[in-house]
């Protein structure tokens, strides 16, 4: 038998508009209560995609988000067009940042983005090419 999707959603996310930052993981968080997941694995799963939401719009031109919804897990793929991660194992270190000055005066780009989603999520996998973009891959399993 083939997998069953519960259901698939997608998002775009505009670089430079932190206005709306954080409406893709306030829509999830909404579907999974619904779904009755537990809360802490709610919240794991929407702070992981904030943080991802927040550095597409830190850091490239646009982006999307792609949910997957199935029985036992959840997948997030965030891809975007951006200038990419050089280092991606440096770009994992807490404190590190590449953001700008104003986006660290706007309160982002603290440098703990990629390590917090790597600390919310069961699986973690970034892929990056300088000059063209980032994707990256998320997966969150609950009962």
């Amino acid at each position: 038998m083939g997998r069953l999707f519960i259901l698939k959603l997608t998002y775009n996310i505009q670089g430079g508009d932190f206005t709306h930052a954080g409406h893709p993981s306030s829509e999830v968080k909404k579907v999974l209560k619904q779904l009755d997941i537990d809360g802490k694995t709610i919240k794991n799963i929407v702070i992981a995609l904030y943080e991802a939401e927040v550095n597409v719009v830190a850091h490239a031109w646009k982006g999307i988000v792609s949910v997957e919804i199935e029985e036992n897990k959840i997948t997030i793929w965030v891809t975007d067009e951006g200038p990419g991660i050089a280092d991606i194992e440096l770009a994992m270190q807490a404190g590190y940042s590449t953001a700008s000055k104003e986006v660290r005066e706007m309160g982002f780009g603290a440098g703990m983005g990629l390590p917090n989603m790597k600390k919310n999520t069961d699986e973690l996998q970034i892929e990056s090419e300088v000059g063209k973009g980032t994707k990256v891959k998320m997966v969150n399993y609950f009962s």
